[in-house]
């Protein structure tokens, strides 16, 4: 890992794979940092150039004070972007980062090749849900954040499957600093995006749903598709056998839907 100074912030980062390789930034949720992407990121890195970071107000990174907006997270993957001499990458978010990806479409759209969105939705319905966790963030309650949300994350099969993973992914949660994990949610509080991805440029995108997924359901993830522009192809929507955190309960299918895409 190292830190790399981002606009007025220092991430943590880590890059894996060839250089001179076409770049994909990998785009964390909530409460997680940059190893929910361990399942994946080896075999990317064998073609590509990988970028992991942990987003602002969580792992390694810097912590500013909240609240946060979409703008914010999506300035930081521009900022890092720039201090990593990348002018163009694949991205590939998943949900918050999913999000951090529609503003990068709306906003960016010059730095973006290929972008998947997984386990997403173009608006967060539920002000009062996202507000609870926040004063229970601020409370000092992320263990009872973090008991709650894994069991959204994954799926009772995982648990009895790999107790381990699951055990990890909720240590994950529970660490998350929780002035940074309250920031993000006011970030996906706030965020709509139905209306202006319609008016975006087009880029190939590829959304990805876990069929168990609870959190950003199906349906959900089958709007966002349909709110993105068309051109050149329509969005493709990718099901998978997981609940939200699909690049850990089906890395296997998950890699070789990006790997077809990107490819």
């Amino acid at each position: 890992m190292t830190k790399v100074k981002a606009g007025a912030l220092t991430l943590n980062v880590v890059a894996d794979g060839p250089r001179d390789a076409p770049a994909v930034i990998l785009g964390h949720p909530l409460g997680a940092d940059l190893s929910v992407w361990d399942a994946v990121a080896p075999a990317l890195a064998k073609k590509f150039f990988i970028v992991r970071f942990d987003a602002r107000g969580h792992g390694g990174s810097d912590v500013p004070p909240g609240p946060y907006a979409l703008a914010d997270l999506g300035g930081d993957v521009v900022a890092l972007m720039d201090a990593l001499g990348l002018a163009r990458a694949h991205y590939i978010g998943l949900s918050m980062s999913g999000a951090v990806g529609q503003w990068l479409m709306i906003n960016a759209p010059e730095r973006l090749d290929r972008i998947v969105l997984a386990n997403t939705a173009a608006h967060f319905p539920g002000p009062d849900g996202w507000n609870a966790r926040i004063r229970a963030a601020r409370g000092g309650k992320m263990a009872d954040l973090a008991s709650m949300v894994v069991q959204r994350w994954l799926t009772p099969a995982f648990r009895a499957a790999d107790p381990e993973k699951y055990a990890e992914v909720e240590g994950l949660l529970r660490a998350s600093p929780p002035l940074g994990y309250a920031a993000c949610c006011a970030a996906l509080r706030d965020a709509d995006f139905r209306d202006a991805l319609r008016a975006a440029p087009a880029r190939p995108a590829l959304v990805m749903v876990g069929e168990s997924d609870a959190s950003t359901p199906p349906a959900l993830g089958e709007a966002l598709a349909g709110a993105l522009p068309e051109a050149p192809t329509p969005a493709r929507v990718a099901r998978l056998a997981a609940a939200h955190l699909s690049c850990v309960e089906a890395a296997e299918g998950f890699l070789a839907e990006v790997e077809a895409f990107l490819n």
